[in-house]
Parts: C-alpha cells; sequence; structure tokens
C-alpha cells in the first residue's frame, strides 16, 4: 500500500489565495451597480475642474508678469512722477505767439529717473489722439543711446541720444519737481522729428542693461534721423508710425518710417 501525503503549509496558502480571490469576487449585495457609475462620473468632472484650475493658474501667472514688468520699469514711489503737458500743434512754428483758435492737445507720462545710473524711464499710455501710439521710451545718458519700444506694434528702435532735446537726469528731475509743485508750466508748443529705419539689432545684450530689459525678444531695429522741413518737404509713400511725448520744456513729436 503507498500512503499519499500533502504539504501542509502549500495546502494553507492554496487556501489562503482561494479565499482572496473569492473576496475580489465577491460584490456586496447592498451595493447599486449605478452608485459605482456615478462615482466615476464624478472622479471624471473632478479631472476637468482640476484641468481648468490650472489653465486659469497659468493665465494668472501671465497676466500678473505683465503687470510685474510694468511694477519693476516703473514703481510707485520716490523718483517717479505721473503728469502731462498740453500744448498747441501749430505752435510749433511761434512758440511766444500761440493760436487761440488751435484746440489744446496732452500728452500723459509716466516717468522714472535713475540720477545714479543716468538713466530716464517713460511710459507713454495710449494718447487721447488716434494718430500716436503708446510706447515705452528709455534714455541712456551713459551709454548715449535712445531705445522706443512702440506697444502698439511691439517693435524696438534705438538711435542716438539727442540731447538737444532729452533734458539730462537731473535738469529733468528738477523740471518734474517744479511741475508738480504747480511752481512751473511747460511752454505749449510741439516739435517734429522724422527717423528712418535702417538696419536690425541682432545683439541687444550690447546695448546696456535697460534697454536690452526693454527689447529683448522683441525685433530690434535702428534709427537714422532725418531733416524735415515742414510744408516744403515732398510727400513721400512711407509706412509710418507717431509717438508723442517730452522730456523738456517742449513736446516731441516722433516720427518712425519705413521704406
Amino acid at each position: 500500500m503507498v500512503k499519499v501525503s500533502f504539504n501542509s503549509a502549500l495546502a494553507q496558502k492554496d487556501a489562503k489565495k482561494e479565499e482572496e480571490k473569492s473576496e475580489t469576487l465577491i460584490i456586496p449585495e447592498d451595493k447599486d451597480p449605478e452608485d459605482v457609475i456615478h462615482i466615476r462620473h464624478q472622479s471624471k468632472t473632478w479631472c476637468w475642474c482640476m484641468c481648468l484650475g490650472l489653465a486659469l493658474m497659468l493665465s494668472g501667472l501671465v497676466v500678473g508678469g505683465a503687470y510685474l514688468y510694468r511694477y519693476i520699469m516703473y514703481p510707485e514711489g520716490e523718483g517717479v512722477f505721473f503728469c502731462g503737458v498740453k500744448y498747441r500743434e501749430e505752435d510749433y512754428m511761434i512758440p511766444n505767439a500761440p493760436n487761440p483758435s488751435a484746440r489744446l492737445h496732452e500728452i500723459e507720462e509716466r516717468i522714472r529717473i535713475l540720477e545714479e545710473d543716468q538713466v530716464e524711464l517713460i511710459n507713454v499710455p495710449v494718447p487721447e489722439f488716434a494718430d500716436s501710439d503708446p510706447a515705452d521710451i528709455v534714455h541712456d545718458f551713459h551709454r548715449r543711446l535712445t531705445a522706443y519700444l512702440d506697444l502698439s506694434l511691439n517693435r524696438c528702435y534705438v538711435i542716438s541720444l539727442n540731447t538737444s532735446i532729452v533734458m539730462p537726469p537731473r535738469d529733468f528731475l528738477e523740471l518734474l519737481i517744479n511741475i508738480k509743485a504747480g511752481t512751473y508750466l511747460p511752454q505749449s508748443y510741439l516739435i517734429h522729428e522724422q527717423m528712418i529705419v535702417t538696419d536690425r539689432i541682432e545683439n541687444v545684450d550690447q546695448l546696456g542693461y535697460f534697454i536690452y530689459n526693454l527689447c529683448r525678444g522683441k525685433e530690434t531695429y535702428r534709427l537714422q534721423r532725418r531733416d524735415v522741413i515742414r510744408g516744403i518737404q515732398k510727400r513721400e509713400a512711407l509706412n509710418c508710425h507717431t509717438i508723442r511725448h517730452f522730456e523738456n520744456r517742449f513736446a516731441v513729436e516722433t516720427v518712425i518710417c519705413e521704406n
């Protein structure tokens, strides 16, 4: 007679596996299948809400970054001014003899003077007249350069600093303090300058920290001044954009043209 025996440990393991399988296959009688489907729908809805929330957070970061840039470039506080100048466009020929019938225009600017760095940062918001673009302007006296960022085109233009139009930072700061105190009112006339776009600048990092901070990531071009005799010069088919601003006792109309 042959005696057959089984390993008790293996038998116990097989019994446990069978119990686990039976447990996983058992569905509680009081559980409604529709409830299970409802839970799955809730999990999908939660995922969509989470994705939507992340998208809103990313858009908030973009908008917040734009406002942070504006705060860094033009923070409120000492050395920052928000003021305007009124002028008559017809006065540019004879500043001391204004035409009473001419309507006054106004330019408003947010100006920050960095006297130690010899830099003037100017923001021209959307003007009241439609023929002028909003802009950010940097006058770097250390580099002897001026940069215009046309906010309508999102394009930068760089030219040598014109010290006959742009006041040095200390003098401009004194003028702004007097305007704010009401002890001085700028002359209400407008001068004109025209510039032609020449070549594109590839490496804006060579233009100094402030102009680099203004123009990085944007198309940047070099400008060349052009003599303008209003009323005599022949009209040409040019694509031009105008920026009206002030950094002196008068307003300036800068016309930037492309051939």
